[in-house]
């Protein structure tokens, strides 16, 4: 009975107990031709143990680095990839280098300073107009997002003044609706409570209308019953 606190350690979990064990016959092996070809037949049984690897790139390289790292980097074969080392097992990635960029205004992000440079470039007057509207738009959506509260147009024009230096100008007022906007000056949204009122007593009327016309239906309904049942007795009476 072999139990697994008497085993060596499994190295890769992912193919198990049983291709640890080939690994370590190769290893024995003193025929290098027989070796060799031994080593592919563990590779075919790998990736079919592991046939999600089949969709990663390269993946018979996978395959051929998990053997040698399998074997503890001890295994003599002829390899079709660049045989792995234990220092290169082991080197840590280079630093990625990050994007310094340092927004003036933090709650707009730098985005919108790009954006507001294409604004000032451009020499169509209707162009020029219809970037400084967006750009408002997105300040106040930004402003109500970060703030949780409404902001004036006003405000939105002098900071828009202070960032362009008085070169962009709005006239389209953005509206952006808020959660906690409760102004009822608007007609699109359907503040008309009158409206509403009316449409609660319409539905109630349909209702008692409807209803009418049920119970008038069963009347009629029991009518007919009434007369099924006398002519079954006059039927009873005559034969």
């Amino acid at each position: 009975m072999e139990y697994n606190t008497t085993r060596n350690h499994l190295i890769m979990k992912e193919y198990g107990r049983h291709i640890q064990k080939m690994v370590e016959y190769l290893l024995t092996l003193e025929d290098r031709e027989e070796r060799q070809r031994n080593a592919y037949a563990v590779i075919e049984l790998m990736g079919f143990l592991n046939p999600h690897l089949k969709n990663v790139e390269d993946f018979r390289h996978k395959l051929w680095d998990h053997l040698f790292l399998i074997s503890d980097f001890q295994l003599d074969v002829d390899s079709p990839y660049p045989i792995p080392t234990r220092e290169t097992l082991k080197a840590k990635p280079d630093v990625l280098s990050y994007p310094k960029k340092y927004p003036k205004f933090r709650h707009l992000g730098k985005n919108i300073e790009v954006v507001i440079d294409k604004a000032l470039k451009e020499e169509n007057p209707e162009k020029k107009q219809g970037f400084a509207n967006a750009i408002a738009y997105y300040m106040k959506l930004t402003y109500s997002n970060w703030h949780k509260e409404l902001v004036h147009d006003d405000s939105i024009q002098n900071e828009l003044t202070t960032i362009t230096d008085g070169e962009l100008e709005f006239n389209n007022r953005p509206f952006v609706k808020h959660r906690n906007d409760n102004r009822g000056d608007r007609d699109d949204y359907g503040s008309n409570s009158g409206g509403r009122n009316q449409y609660r007593q319409n539905f109630g009327g349909n209702n008692r209308g409807g209803q009418g016309n049920r119970n008038q239906g069963n009347r009629n309904q029991g009518g007919r019953n009434n007369d099924n049942r006398n002519n079954n007795r006059n039927f009873k009476k005559r034969y």
